[in-house]
Formats: C-alpha cells, structure tokens, sequence
C-alpha cells in the first residue's frame, strides 16, 4: 500500500521551505505521497491537505522541521488524529525535535518500516464555560495550558481546584497547566519541576505569585482541575501551548483533565530521556 507523508515547516524560514521542497522531491523519488497543510505556503511537488482536513487520516507519518514551536503547531493541525510525529531540528533546543537534518532521509526510512519506537505522551483537555451565556469552548495541549493577564499590568486572581475541593487562590500574573510533556517548557523556565514523559500527573505552577510560601503542585491525572478567575474587573487570557486563543474574564471556569486521545512520539530503539536532559538543557552540570 502506498505511503502517505505530511510536512509540515517553519513557514517564516527560508531554510525550511528549502528542506520541505527537498524533502517533498525526495519522497517522489520513493514512490511516497507527500502532503502539506493548506496554511502553509504551498510546497512543489506535495499535495495541499483541504480546508476539511479530511487526508489526515490518511498519513503514515507527519514529519516536521523547524523547532519544538513548530512541532506544537504539527500536533494542533492533526487535531486528534493520532499519527507519528518525527521531529527535525531546525531550530535552537529542539527538546521535541531530537532529529538531525543529516540524518533525516534514513530516519524516514525506519519510521515507515516499523524500526522506530513510538512513545505516548499523555495530552489535556481543557473546557472553557461561560457561566453567563453557557456557550463551552474546547481545547487540547500536548505541553501547556496558560491562564496569564496579557498586556495589561494589573495581576489576576485564581482559584484552583482538584476533584471539586478548594487548593487555593492567589494573585499573580498566571498559572501554568502542563502534562509531563510540558514540563520541560514555560514550566521549567517558570520555576516548576521536569517530569518524566511517563509520569501519568499534572503540573501546576504558578507564575509570579505575589505569595512566598505559594510553589508548584504536581496531581494525579485522573481527575479533573479547575481554574476559575475571582477578581472582578480583571481580564486575562488562555494560551494552548504558546498561542493565545481567547480573552477570559471574570465568568469564565476552566475544567482541565487528561485526555482520551494521546499523542505520539518517534523516538530511535534505545532512546534515553536522561541524555537528552544532559544535552539539551545541560542537566547536572556544574556553573
């Protein structure tokens, strides 16, 4: 049966559109279908994914090169659908894209041949309610979900609760959401702890906090947080791992649980998660 490649590029970078029409030629070559989603600017040589996206059910594999932002964009597109991902680094940590462009074409190779792992990472749901008009709003994150106050400088107030019971509220300036995934992310940098990809948790770390004995929290996934903002007044926004897609005020709750569908990851027969720490983030080392 033939085989159907998606790709998907950092479209602002000349580099990438170079490499996605290499790689679209190269897969002709193969006799392999390549395809690239219809907000990207076209690619010679692959078919365009409709507005519908009804061909993602078709791929063997999504093969994305840019960095870990574009490999979250990759995911967003495949909305549920669970196909591979292979990441090709193309930008500066690519914690989510291990694959180097040398080694590419041999690497698309295994993938396609049944001679790479394929790791589950866990994803969230998140369901954003507006009491007021009861309209809900769903989403889905494979690192982070953000409750932050934007531009504005005022902090916001946020009310947390796991299984129905109270944890806290707290001024701040927001609040990361993020699956083991994530953690080595926005969580990270803002103070929480790494998880390993197969920890079945949540992590909860506030940004900002103006509290001192306020830290990160890390729950069982198995129930459901919720967020509620407190603070009259105050606005704030969700962002679904890196991009900002509704403005959130008073009214509105937020039900963050795991989801149903996972996503997943290639990653070559004796992958290490501790050396990619050590090579990534320098994990251990001394300053």
């Amino acid at each position: 049966m033939k085989k159907r490649v998606g790709i998907v590029y950092r479209s602002e970078t000349p580099a990438a559109l170079h490499e996605a029409q290499r790689l679209a030629q190269w897969l002709a070559t193969k006799g392999i279908d390549s395809y690239t989603d219809h907000e990207q600017p076209p690619v010679s040589g692959a078919k365009q994914i409709s507005r519908e996206r009804k061909e993602l059910s078709l791929l063997d594999l999504v093969v994305v090169l840019g960095g870990d932002g574009t490999y979250l964009k990759a995911a967003r597109l495949l909305r549920g659908h669970q196909k591979p991902i292979l990441g090709v680094n193309l930008g500066s940590l690519g914690f989510l894209t291990e694959t180097r462009l040398d080694e590419l074409y041999d690497v698309i190779l295994m993938a396609l041949e049944g001679k790479m792992d394929t790791r589950p990472r866990s994803m969230l749901l998140a369901t954003v309610v507006d009491p007021k008009s009861g309209q809900q709003e769903e989403q889905m994150a494979l690192n982070d979900f953000v409750v932050e106050r934007g531009a504005s400088s005022h902090l916001i107030k946020i009310e947390i609760s796991f299984d129905e019971k109270l944890v806290c509220d707290f001024f701040a300036d927001g609040v990361i959401v993020a699956t083991p995934t994530g953690s080595s992310a926005y969580n990270l940098a803002a103070g929480g702890p790494l998880l390993h990809p197969e920890v079945q948790a949540i992590v909860v770390t506030p940004i900002s906090p103006h509290s001192l004995t306020l830290r990160p929290l890390v729950f069982p996934d198995d129930r459901r947080l919720t967020l509620r903002l407190t603070a009259p007044q105050r606005s704030a926004q969700l962002a679904v791992d890196g991009q900002v897609v509704k403005a959130l005020c008073e009214s509105h709750e937020i039900f963050i649980e795991k989801s149903k569908e996972c996503h997943f990851i290639l990653r070559k027969h004796g992958h290490n998660y501790f050396e990619l720490l050590r090579e990534k983030l320098k994990f251990g080392e001394r300053t």
